[in-house]
């Protein structure tokens, strides 16, 4: 069993960035993938940014290339997602999901849940 716990959204002004944290209890972390999803409203969650559990490989949704960075401190049981440049179009719920078998872009393929963060960017 994982629990997930997302800290760090808030209110910011476009351009502005921010960085999201996401707690997991248990004792597999370091042998778990991880993956930030994103659900706005009135649209269906989609995957944003996803880390293996060696933190080797990674996964970047389009619109998260080049602005988004995602970490992970296996010391901490912590991922870490850093959003810089933000833009309007990327308020949402932010969630973090744990998947012990390899992660990737499905949000079916992903176990467990945090509650999710707001993210809010003013124009």
């Amino acid at each position: 069993q994982v629990q997930l716990v997302e800290s760090g959204g808030g209110l910011v002004q476009a351009g502005d960035s921010l960085r999201l944290s996401c707690a997991a209890s248990g004792r597999a972390f370091s042998s778990t993938a991880m993956g930030w999803f994103r659900q706005a409203p009135g649209k269906e969650r989609e995957f944003v940014v996803g880390i293996s559990a060696t933190g080797l490989i990674i996964q970047h949704a389009d619109s998260a290339k080049g602005r988004f960075t995602i970490s992970r401190d296996n010391t901490k049981n912590t991922v870490y997602l850093q959003m810089n440049s933000l833009k309007p179009e990327d308020t949402a719920v932010y969630y973090c999901a744990a998947d012990q078998r390899g992660g990737g872009r499905l949000s079916g393929k992903y176990d467990y849940w945090g509650q999710g963060t707001q993210v809010t960017v003013s124009s």
